[in-house]
């Protein structure tokens, strides 16, 4: 038997049905993934299912008894205790006896006064009427199993700790259906691992909305798909969801090219005149008004996000040099001898649990933060556009049209001029939208406008913080296909491996005690030399008092040692590389001028054929280097 069943469902806020005509059934067992555009209602439906918006028409039928409990998108800021008083919130009037019934307990163990002895008592008799001591075993086994610091302050907490503590007060009442909306938003890689590995192994009933796709892929038996109001259900993985996704889009746009051809020819019909208002034709006409309503009723799927950056001069071939950096607050190493070089082209990845200092090393490496020891070389000729997790470059009081245009009506793009509004239109904000302040956009607005801030401006370095928060599933495909396909260079700090594993070409990770070590490759890469730095056998002696340095293309140190000609080829293959990349250029150079191909057909087949033997070499060349990287460790 389902646990619940939702039959034409309508919700609207004005305008059109944001649930319009919504069924929906959820089995027990079932790990729902909940799918759709920012702003299509996702969090709406989310709150019917928990019973906290009544629909405006249509049946909800639940299993008589059902429990739903949900965790929201963003931690209260209100939310105040200690974690045994969070969680024994989600129980309600018991959860307060319990906590009073708590820190009566706890002060007895100090103070033996009468006065405090009597709060005991009256703190227990309170639980005993409310039949609470089953709900307190229930609270301390959700505190144990979580491994929650019980009396610790909510608000001192992190972030990543404070949703763990938001979902224990949503187990704590052992629910039928757990509604999860983004439980991964801000946390970090192992905060999210932990979660993961949580929800895959608890046995209740999952409805989640996520823009992780890697938990998406990992956790979710069945995907619904929330478009223009409707629901549509497809059981499989998200691959398999996406094709057929795009398939039945295909077959719509078909559909409706065919209705709109129908309803021009009957348009054309109607207006030869007295011969349509015939008797035997007022069929024809009544069909011409039903096509004409169905016309005005359809809701067309808003177009995606035409994200572009804009050209820039090519920096140096050297962007930035690190040597021997150190960084420290108070006790803790955030940085330990770092070195580094970062090249034109390279997209760095930068990883690490939140507090390790990420933030620290990003304004080391853009010259906004001097190292407390060794030096920092910035390269020639940069422009460098920053993506900011906070948001700090966006004016909360000011309108989208005044944070991009500056008081302006018009931008310059790629050096021609054009509208604001026109420019906002590619990033999925309407005319109207653009009117309205920042303070009233969703988070994923927010982060939508700040990158059509960022890529207002010629850039030949991006520096991006978090960029995928709050966006969605779709628009972060887009975004990640321009990083992909990005001809500058790229610094990227995020918790999303999926992004980290398709953009990145070298990662940059916090191991604790100021180790930052460079890994080949994004997430996977780095679990997998991980893994096999640490199944190798561990040398008798090591010199502790210098620690390996560490850079993006080149290890200075090893934890093995390469033969001699190993070594060598090792040495020279990064000059190699340049040199190969250089020759590649100025063949890709000279094939675009259009006088060649008319003078010398001879000289435009050498250089196709010199163009690829030199990538073939190039390919060749690198996959070697990463041979050598990985035996370097």
């Amino acid at each position: 038997m389902a646990l619940i069943t939702l039959r034409e469902v309508v919700v609207s806020f004005g305008g059109h049905p944001l649930l319009d005509g919504l069924n929906l059934q959820i089995d027990p067992g079932e790990r729902v993934c909940l799918v759709g555009r920012n702003g299509a209602g996702k969090s709406t439906l989310m709150k019917v299912l928990a019973g906290k918006i009544i629909p405006d028409d249509g049946q909800i039928e639940r299993q008589q008894g059902l429990v739903v409990t949900r965790l929201k998108q963003e931690v209260p800021h209100d939310t105040t205790g200690s974690v045994y008083d969070v969680v024994a919130d989600g129980l309600g009037e018991q959860g307060e006896m319990l906590s009073r019934y708590h820190h009566a307990s706890q002060k007895v163990a100090t103070d033996y006064s009468d006065a405090t002895m009597a709060e005991l008592e009256r703190a227990q008799h309170a639980l005993e009427a409310c039949d609470g001591w089953d709900a307190s075993q229930r609270v301390d086994t959700m505190i144990s199993r979580l491994e929650l610091p019980a009396d610790d302050e909510f608000s001192s907490l992190s972030g990543g700790m404070k949703r763990r503590v938001l979902l224990a007060q949503a187990l704590v009442l052992d629910p039928d259906l757990l509604l999860l909306d983004e439980p991964t938003n801000h946390l970090d890689i192992e905060a999210i691992s932990w979660m993961e590995e949580f929800l895959l192994n608890y046995k209740a009933t999952l409805l989640f909305v996520t823009h992780d796709r890697m938990l998406l892929q990992h956790l979710a038996t069945r995907i619904i798909d929330l478009d223009r109001g409707r629901l549509t259900s497809w059981p499989g993985n998200y691959a398999t969801y996406l094709e057929r996704k795009e398939a039945a889009l295909e077959a719509e746009e078909t559909a409706n090219a065919l209705f709109d051809k129908k309803l021009a020819e009957e348009e054309k019909w109607i207006r030869k005149g007295i011969k349509a208002r015939r008797t035997r034709n007022e069929g024809r006409v009544r069909a011409l008004k039903a096509l004409r309503q169905e016309h005005s009723e359809r809701r067309n799927r808003v177009g995606t996000a035409n994200i572009k950056t804009q050209s820039a001069e090519a920096s140096g071939k050297i962007v930035i040099e690190l040597e021997g950096v150190c960084q420290r607050y108070g006790d803790k190493d955030i940085l330990k001898d770092f070195s580094a070089t970062i090249l034109r082209g390279d997209k760095i990845g930068i990883i690490g649990p939140n507090g390790a200092g990420k933030s620290t090393l990003l304004k080391i490496l853009l010259g906004k933060l001097e190292p407390q020891q060794g030096s920092v070389k910035m390269g020639t000729k940069l422009e460098i556009a920053y993506f900011d997790q906070h948001r700090a470059q966006l004016d909360a009081e000011k309108t989208v049209i005044e944070n991009i245009g500056d008081g302006s009506d018009e931008i310059i793009i790629n050096g021609q001029p054009r509208h604001v509004i026109s420019y906002m239109q590619d990033f999925l904000f309407s005319p109207q939208r653009a009117r309205t302040p920042v303070k009233a956009l969703s988070g994923g607005e927010r982060n939508r406008l700040l990158l059509a801030k960022l890529f207002t401006k010629p850039a030949n370095m991006l520096v991006m913080d978090e960029p995928t928060n709050d966006l969605d599933v779709e628009t972060l495909e887009l975004l990640e296909e321009l990083l992909i396909d990005y001809k500058g260079t790229l610094l990227l700090v995020s918790h999303d491996r999926a992004f980290i594993n398709n953009v990145v070409t070298d990662s940059l990770v916090f191991e604790g005690n100021g180790q930052v070590n460079s890994y080949v490759g994004g997430y996977d890469d780095w679990l997998r030399q991980r893994s096999q730095q640490q199944s190798k056998p561990t040398p008798a002696k090591t010199d502790k008092s210098k620690p390996k340095a560490t850079t993006s293309n080149t290890h200075t140190a090893g934890t093995r040692k390469l033969s001699y000609n190993d070594q060598r080829e090792y040495d020279s293959l990064p000059k190699k590389i340049e040199a190969l990349d250089a020759e590649l250029e100025q063949i890709q150079q000279d094939l675009s001028d259009p006088e060649l191909y008319q003078k010398d057909a001879v000289k435009v087949a050498e250089l196709n054929a010199r163009s690829e033997a030199v990538e073939l070499e190039l390919a060749q060349c690198y996959e070697r280097w990463e041979a050598l990287d990985v035996l370097l460790g």
